[in-house]
């Protein structure tokens, strides 16, 4: 079986280039909130809204970030470019990673 070539990723975070913080300080949860759609199966009432599974909001440390799968780019281009040209424009930093797999279903149980 061959390896699987983990999804690019890219983090946008909440600190422009000359380091200040970006805000408002809700602007991770706005962005992701426009690419967000309602969960699968609901119906009426109790249809709940969900952030994308390629864009969605994180905290490393204490910086608010949003990360985008860049499997984005093929899905829907335009919302891809959306969200690079929303960081852009706004003079975030912005940087380049992979995805790491969740290693927790390998740990053994803690004693």
């Amino acid at each position: 079986m061959a390896d699987q070539v983990p999804a690019r990723e890219y983090f946008i975070q909440g600190i422009t280039r000359d380091g200040k913080k970006f805000r408002p300080s809700d602007w991770a949860e706005r962005l992701c909130g426009v690419m967000s759609c309602f969960g699968r199966g609901g119906s009426g009432p109790n249809t709940r809204l969900q952030y994308s599974p390629y864009v969605r909001p994180v905290m490393v440390g204490d910086l608010k970030c949003v990360v985008i799968d860049e499997r984005l780019r093929d899905i829907e281009p335009m919302a891809f470019d959306f969200v690079l040209n929303f960081a852009r424009d706004n003079g975030l930093q912005m940087t380049e990673a992979c995805s790491i797999p969740d290693a927790s279903g390998d740990l053994p149980p803690a004693a």
